[in-house]
């Protein structure tokens, strides 16, 4: 196949070549990235400030263990965010588009991951603290049902779409 020659994409019918497929995936992966960065940073904000409020040292050994992990996870979440950007600077130049955006999916997909599980640790330590305990526990249990619902159900319909094209 010539270097300009178009083709034509089974899964979505665009007409693009593979270089144009690359640079339209990478703008897509950077728009959902500045999305998951925004998120992690305000939410790594907000943990920041804890650690500096007067009830900081009423927390239980659970909390504070807790509440350090939390830092942890979310300031990693955040690096994975920026690795995708970090991971172009490198290649710049170099033609390597589709290995970046290959390798800019997963690096996002971790984030998403540490992403979700930072929220949920963090409305764990919140209710834990307001509510106690089991307020915690069943508050970090809907936000992880909620979170796989929101992830499963439209990867599961974009599957069967896939699969059936008259659905």
């Amino acid at each position: 196949m010539v270097a300009n020659e178009e083709d034509v994409d089974a899964l979505d019918g665009r007409r693009e070549s593979a270089d144009q497929r690359s640079d339209r995936n990478w703008n897509e992966l950077l728009q959902e990235t500045r999305i998951v960065q925004t998120g992690t940073q305000i939410l790594s904000g907000f943990l920041l400030t804890i650690v500096f409020q007067p009830r900081f040292d009423t927390l239980t050994s659970f909390q504070h263990a807790l509440y350090l992990v939390l830092v942890l996870l979310s300031t990693l979440t955040t690096a994975l965010a920026m690795s995708s950007v970090v991971l172009h600077r490198r290649l710049f130049r170099r033609h390597q588009k589709g290995e970046v955006v290959r390798i800019g999916h997963r690096l996002l997909m971790s984030a998403l991951c540490g992403l979700g599980l930072t929220m949920t640790g963090t409305v764990l330590l919140v209710f834990d603290v307001a509510e106690g305990a089991r307020g915690g526990a069943v508050a970090a249990v809907g936000v992880v049902v909620v979170l796989v619902v929101l992830t499963l159900v439209p990867t599961a319909q974009a599957l069967r779409g896939r699969r059936d094209p008259q659905g």
